[in-house]
């Protein structure tokens, strides 16, 4: 795809000689970590959640033995507060374990094929695709910030 004068930056260009595939490829590539970023936006908020909900537990607690309830309030204290939510782990744990393994390599995969086959180029997919979407001339369509 070659250079307009009101298309895409350099940045989101393809480079010389590479193939619809492979833009494709690496389309469908970055789609996936985009799912995987979601995914994890959704297990902070486990994290966060989980959190939360132990330290409201102090006060069920306090509750329950208030309302003369001590059997009921020591089950929870010692059963259910500060329980790991899955075996030898706390929530932080899982965080950073899904951190520094899948999301790590995931990231790393993709920034190596975008750094071999493109230069480093990201989102050329979606670039190309708002060329072939975009009203030339129209307000609202322009192919970057500051062109018309």
């Amino acid at each position: 795809m070659g250079h307009q004068a009101d298309g895409p930056d350099r940045a989101h260009r393809r480079p010389e000689g590479v193939s619809d595939a492979t833009v494709e490829a690496l389309g469908k590539l970055s789609e996936a970590l985009e799912c995987v970023e979601r995914a994890r936006g959704h297990l902070y908020e486990l994290h966060q959640l989980i959190g939360h909900a132990d330290l409201m537990l102090d006060d069920a607690v306090e509750m329950f033995r208030s309302a003369g309830h001590p059997a009921l309030a020591e089950r929870i204290d010692r059963e259910l507060l500060g329980r790991n939510v899955i075996a030898g782990r706390w929530t932080f744990q899982i965080v950073e374990d899904f951190d520094d393994g899948y999301y790590a390599l995931f990231r790393e995969l993709d920034r190596q094929a975008r750094d071999e086959l493109v230069e480093g180029r990201r989102h050329l997919y979606e670039a190309e695709m708002k060329e072939r979407r975009r009203s030339r001339g129209v307000p609202g369509h322009e192919a970057r910030p500051g062109t018309s």
